[in-house]
């Protein structure tokens, strides 16, 4: 628990006890003197002005909690060191509160009984205002209360208890519980001093953390004698006093991680001896008997494992645990309710859908009966229409079979028409290979005729080479005449031999030329077949389109090529070669 936490809850019972119309509101007068008794009690430097410079503006009278915390917080708590006395600040708390709230009619405590309830119940109640403590809490300290007076804890009592509180909430006010406890509802059959002697050791152990306490003897560092001490064992010291009512402080043993305890032999008329040994002392005591050297012993080693470890005492660390507990298993509870509310509003919604769900069922079962009777009578009225469509799909049938048995026999007229094509189409193939082969023969025979008209062009070129040779022999000299006729009769011979030749070349070329109308002929006979199966084609109603042959005219060859020249050229080139060879032969 944080120091400013262990503060504000007593302050917060004094500005609630000077709210006297119970308002929610304090007068600054008032705040006024409660902050100077905070700043006296905590040791802090007190502002008079700084109060009335906080709350200037604020002019409407008495202030509230929210408005007080502010100044508190910035003027006082920021500025608090843990260097005061804690019961001296709770004193002057309990005073301004007790005046108020405390009944003391029928009590069996003490006001200073009731001081140290007032004290564990801040110490114990939640962290919520206004404060209250929690049953878990209150079943806590009476259970504490009960062992420390000695007594037995009977759960059936508490837990009638229990049920009465769950009325209230399950949880009680600082002066309900001190009510609680100063009535003997927990304690009947105990004294008042045992009961006093409870609630104190109660207080020590929560409020003062004192952990164990009680007479032992302890040697003196100078004069080494032997006094019986009161000893106070908290988290980090050890203090002795005269006596128990704590009135004369002897001195302290500070703990810290690096004191040990231990055990000493007998020694000296002493049993029972153990030492505290300290960075720069150690301390000699001597408990009353074994039992008390041990319980003090392990309490003191408890305490140095504490400050090894950097815990907090184990009450402090058990009810931080318990509020840790509390808070998840209410987070865990209001998780279920809400889940509970999700699913209590997911099953209303279910709800509404089922019942929207059932009216529609009904609609839905209204129209089905409306519709089965629309269906009822629209089915009638088909079954009229449909014997109607019988009827007239009965006549309709019939006129479409007589249309079948047509369509069937011209289908039949129209193969056979096809089988006829199909024939005529093959017949025209093989006239067209005929016509094919014959233009091949015809190509065959114009290769032949060109290859003649070649050797017959050579041979006129040596003619005239020898023609030329004469001409030039003659008008060289008329001696060489002589030898030149010679040569000429030679050439003459030789001249007649070539005519000879090419009276030959000119019967192998009108062979050829008979060879060529032959085809040509060929040629003429297989385009008036194919004009013929033509126009029986063109009859059929034009289904096969013909191939048309070339042109069927003679086509003249010559040494230049084919078609170069016509027929009358040729004798015309004749014609010119036989007159310049005659003007040759008289000069010879």
């Amino acid at each position: 628990m944080a120091l400013r936490d262990e503060l504000l809850k007593p302050i917060w019972h004094a500005f609630t006890a000077l709210d006297l119309d119970k308002s929610g509101k304090v007068s600054k007068s008032q705040l006024k003197v409660l902050s100077h008794n905070l700043c006296t009690v905590m040791r802090i430097p007190h502002d008079p002005v700084a109060l009335e410079e906080h709350f200037k503006h604020d002019d409407v009278g008495p202030v509230s909690t929210q408005g007080y915390m502010p100044y508190l917080n910035k003027f006082i708590l920021d500025k608090v060191q843990d260097n005061f006395d804690r019961q001296d600040f709770n004193r002057m708390c309990w005073t301004l509160c007790a005046r108020k709230n405390l009944n003391r009619t029928h009590l069996l405590i003490s006001d200073e009984d009731a001081f140290k309830i007032w004290c564990i119940f801040n110490f114990l109640s939640e962290e919520k205002y206004p404060l209250a403590i929690v049953t878990e809490e209150i079943e806590y300290f009476l259970r504490k209360l009960t062992e420390a007076m000695g007594g037995s804890w009977v759960e059936e009592r508490f837990e009638d208890y229990k049920l009465e509180l769950s009325i209230k909430q399950q949880r009680l006010s600082a002066w309900e519980l001190i009510t609680l406890v100063g009535t003997g509802t927990f304690s009947k059959g105990v004294d008042r001093q045992t009961l006093s002697m409870g609630i104190t050791e109660v207080f020590h152990e929560l409020i003062l953390d004192v952990f164990k306490q009680g007479y032992m003897m302890k040697k003196g560092h100078k004069r080494k004698n032997w006094t019986e001490r009161w000893f106070l064992l908290r988290p980090n010291s050890i203090s002795y006093y005269v006596s128990e009512d704590l009135a004369e402080k002897k001195g302290d043993i500070v703990l810290n991680a690096n004191c040990c305890v231990e055990s000493l032999p007998d020694k000296e008329g002493k049993k029972c001896l153990f030492y505290v040994k300290c960075s720069d002392k150690s301390y000699e005591i001597n408990a009353s008997d074994k039992k008390r050297k041990q319980e003090w012993i392990q309490a003191i080693q408890m305490c140095l494992s504490l400050l090894q470890l950097g815990r907090a005492v184990p009450h402090r660390e058990s009810l931080q645990k318990r509020r840790d507990l509390r808070q998840k298993q209410q987070a865990e509870q209001e998780e279920l309710e809400l889940r509970m509310r999700e699913l209590q509003t997911a099953n209303e919604n279910k709800q509404l859908q089922l019942e929207a769900m059932r009216k529609k069922l009904e609609e839905a079962a209204a129209n089905a009966a409306e519709e089965e009777r629309r269906l009822l009578q629209t089915q009638t009225e088909q079954q009229d229409r449909y014997r109607m469509d019988l009827e007239r799909e009965k006549m309709v049938r019939q006129e479409m079979e007589e249309q079948v048995a047509q369509k069937s026999s011209e289908l039949e007229q129209y193969l056979q028409r096809v089988h006829e094509l199909e024939d005529m189409y093959h017949r025209l193939e093989d006239a067209l290979e005929d016509e094919k082969r014959a233009r091949q023969d015809e190509e065959t025979v114009r290769r032949l005729q060109a290859r003649l008209l070649e050797e017959e062009a050579v041979k006129r070129a040596e003619l005239e080479q020898i023609h030329l040779h004469q001409q030039r022999a003659i008008s060289e000299t008329e001696v060489e005449k002589q030898e030149l006729r010679k040569e000429g009769t030679a050439k003459e011979n030789a001249l007649q031999a070539a005519m000879l030749q090419l009276e030959q070349l000119e019967k192998e070329r009108q062979g050829a030329l008979e060879q060529y109308q032959e085809v040509v002929q060929k040629l003429e006979d297989a385009a008036n077949n194919t004009r013929t199966w033509k126009h029986k084609v063109a009859h059929h109603e034009g289904l096969v389109r013909l191939v048309q042959p070339g042109s069927k005219g003679p086509q003249k060859i010559t040494n230049w090529g084919p078609a170069s020249f016509t027929e009358a050229e040729l004798s015309m080139r004749e014609k010119d070669w036989q007159e310049r060879k005659n003007q040759a032969t008289p000069g010879l």
